[in-house]
């Protein structure tokens, strides 16, 4: 049942170009732009796409077509190169950390290094940017770090080291982090990768109750396009530079689905939203 007084949200994406600028180390990373041997080098340009809270974004794409990229420019962890990207109309880029800190969560590809951290104090984590300077947590921060552990099924070995976790349990660990933080926005880079085919599935449903529930932003990059189709309510299609948006029905009854996934050895099926040998 909707909550009368949800605040309706929306990230939104406004003549953005993402890419690479050329300076120092990111020299080298990157092909240079025809022309211009000094010029950043753009992976997707003119993009005009809105994600709003209560659903899940699917970002999908081949390999190499830049989702990481546009994430990583989304929440301000590389510079835009062109356009902006706001959050209920605030650039994200400009919001003084401590205040993207709260609003907006991002779970990465990077690995980590928690030292000798239990998966309990990594997650709590996610609490320090609401913490007065000491850092210690209230009762209610305790409390809702052990609901979300609760909810991720991950407080039976939440006391045990976050080195000594599978990768699967890391990655639930790195999730309940976010979530901790009571964000506005979540943004996840390729969150099922170190999942096993069930737990897949179950992310992608949690994460879909999550938004519903709390009136969430959830963006989230997939190579699951199959899974995708099936449970986000809405997807971005980065191909060739370009983002097209739509739902998952809109993308696949215009072709754009099929356009960029086909490959000589493998057809989509609309009716089905599975990809079968040719």
């Amino acid at each position: 049942m909707d909550d009368p007084g949800r605040i309706d949200r929306e990230l939104r994406l406004s003549g953005v170009a993402v890419g690479y600028r050329r300076h120092g180390v990111l020299d080298r990373i990157g092909p240079r732009l025809p022309g211009r041997p000094g010029g950043p080098a753009v992976v997707a340009a003119g993009i005009e796409v809105a994600a709003r809270s209560g659903t899940v974004t699917a970002l999908l794409g081949p390999n190499g077509a830049g989702k990481s990229t546009l994430l990583r420019s989304v929440v301000g962890l590389q510079p835009l190169l062109a356009g902006s990207a706001t959050l209920d109309g605030l650039p994200i880029e400009r919001m003084p950390p401590p205040v993207r800190a709260r609003r907006v969560a991002v779970v990465l590809t990077d690995r980590i290094d928690a030292g000798l951290l239990t998966a309990r104090e990594v997650a709590q984590l996610g609490r320090y940017p609401h913490s007065r300077l000491t850092g210690w947590l209230t009762g209610r921060e305790r409390t809702i770090v052990d609901r979300v552990l609760a909810r991720l099924q991950a407080q039976t070995w939440a006391h045990r080291r976050f080195a000594e976790l599978s990768d699967g349990q890391q990655q639930r660990v790195l999730l309940a982090r976010a979530l901790i933080t009571e964000p506005e926005l979540l943004i996840l880079d390729e969150p099922t990768s170190f999942l096993d085919v069930g737990a897949r599935v179950e992310l992608m449903i949690l994460l879909h109750e999550l938004a519903a529930e709390q009136g969430l932003i959830v963006v989230v990059s997939t190579h699951e396009v199959e899974l995708a189709l099936r449970t986000a309510g809405q997807a971005w299609l980065i191909d060739d530079g370009t983002v097209r948006a739509g739902t998952p029905t809109e993308l696949i009854a215009n072709g754009a689905i099929a356009q960029v996934f086909e490959t000589p050895a493998a057809r989509f099926d609309p009716e089905s939203r599975t990809f079968t040998p040719r």
